[in-house]
């Protein structure tokens, strides 16, 4: 009752707080990392999703929060738009949840992942809802009758999913696979890439774009036939989106950048450049003239996708990067990778994940202001030079079951000495 109370109050208070026009056309409320975003057909409002476990319905004209919407167990991770009936969330709590305009609470409930959900997709007739999960599955539901197909085959977290125009299924995953499901059954076309996935857009003609961790946009044939790659950074792709005409590709990283591209010329059109904190979602409003992206700033930004210049009175900066002063170190390098959701030093604070700061000695569980997940409350490691090392020789979901973390292993030896020695030098409490 009184975890109730607190939630009410939080989401009167965050109400309160949003209430006048956003004259900068930026959009604050969340309390973290700002995961999912989606745009109604109408371009009138969107919704955003958040690590701080919240959904965000807002008026976009006005720039206002309409409602503060807190049904999950963890973080939200994907929202889609659904026609005639609202948006669709999907969450680390393994469920979907469908919200009318004027709801607050769930009109449906849709469970069977076994872990997070990562990406939803709805079908073009609005009939069915595809959600891609950590559990390595990817489940199609019917929202007519409740009838569910599982398409089981990625060897890892699936962190993309997407219909294409004949009725199946595409799917990405962290085990650098890209699975072409069939529209009612049979064996899916596999295509494997040099690099984890982790988004998956398809155009009104068929053709698929798909985000890799090695900072490069591949392009397939709706029938899995290579058309090209198209370099954007040297950091991983974490946020992908496309226009509804099908003509510019957004894709975002790690470092902040997001690069407008124009799909049938292969080029990158324009680079918009935030605070230089990782982007993690980002969509078109319908006439594709504007972009909305969200990060772990905690903002919602608003863009000209054809200029490229930002929309309001705030012009973001890019951010320093603290990885910077340790070029050329090779723990620091394997540590990119990890930047996105931990910080080093304690003024930082908690992203996705907790700060790694002072984390050796530390037992698990314990960084002030960071909610965990009741697995990991109850187990019993401290993390050492040798845990941490351990964690990514097996990964994380071996050694942490119940973890929030992406399953990601480092294969070599020296990378995992590498690492841990220059957490050890960059972390210690003083």
């Amino acid at each position: 009752m009184m975890e109730t109370m607190r939630n009410i109050f939080l989401s009167l208070a965050l109400l309160a707080t949003l209430g006048s026009p956003i004259m900068s056309q930026e959009l604050r409320g969340h309390g973290g990392p700002v995961r999912a975003i989606a745009v109604s057909p109408d371009g009138l409002t969107a919704m955003t999703g958040s690590f701080d476990q919240s959904a965000i319905l807002w008026n976009l004209s006005a720039g206002t929060a309409e409602a503060v919407l807190r049904f999950h167990q963890g973080a939200v991770n994907a929202v889609i738009a659904v026609p005639g009936l609202g948006f669709a969330t999907g969450a680390e709590d393994g469920r979907i949840a469908l919200w009318r305009a004027d709801a607050a609470a769930p009109a449906q409930v849709i469970e069977g992942h076994k872990g997070p959900v990562a990406a939803l997709s709805v079908s073009p007739d609005g009939g069915r809802i595809a959600s891609a999960s950590w559990d390595e599955t990817v489940r199609v539901t019917s929202l007519t009758d409740g009838k569910t197909r599982v398409l089981e085959g990625h060897k890892g977290p699936v962190n993309g999913v997407a219909f294409l125009p004949g009725g199946g299924i595409v799917s990405a995953g962290y085990d650098a696979t890209l699975r072409i499901w069939p529209a009612d059954s049979g064996v899916e076309r596999i295509v494997t890439l040099p690099a984890p996935l982790n988004g998956v857009v398809v155009a009104p003609d068929g053709e698929i774009a798909v985000a890799a961790a090695d900072g490069r946009l591949r392009l397939f044939g709706p029938d899995g036939e290579a058309r090209g790659d198209i370099p954007i950074g040297e950091t991983p792709l974490i946020a992908l989106a496309l226009s509804a005409d099908g003509a510019t590709l957004a894709a975002g990283g790690l470092r902040g950048q997001v690069a407008l591209l124009d799909r049938k010329a292969r080029s990158i059109r324009a680079t918009l450049v935030g605070p230089g904190l990782p982007v993690w979602s980002l969509a078109f409003l319908p006439d594709g003239k504007q972009l909305l992206s969200g990060g772990a700033d905690r903002v919602v930004r608003r863009w000209n996708a054809v200029t490229g210049e930002h929309i309001g009175t705030v012009v973001p900066r890019a951010g320093v990067d603290v990885l910077a002063a340790f070029n050329g170190e090779r723990g620091a390098q394997v540590f990119r990778a990890c930047a996105a959701c931990h910080t080093l030093t304690p003024s930082d604070g908690n992203r996705a994940g907790p700060t790694l700061h002072g984390i050796f000695g530390r037992r698990i569980a314990s960084a002030p202001g960071y909610t965990y997940s009741d697995a990991f409350r109850t187990m019993d490691i401290v993390w050492t030079k040798e845990t941490v090392a351990k964690l990514f020789e097996v990964g994380p979901h071996a050694y942490t079951p119940g973890t929030k973390m992406p399953e990601q292993t480092i294969g070599s030896a020296e990378d995992r000495q590498a690492l841990v020695d220059w957490l050890e030098k960059v972390t210690v409490a003083k």
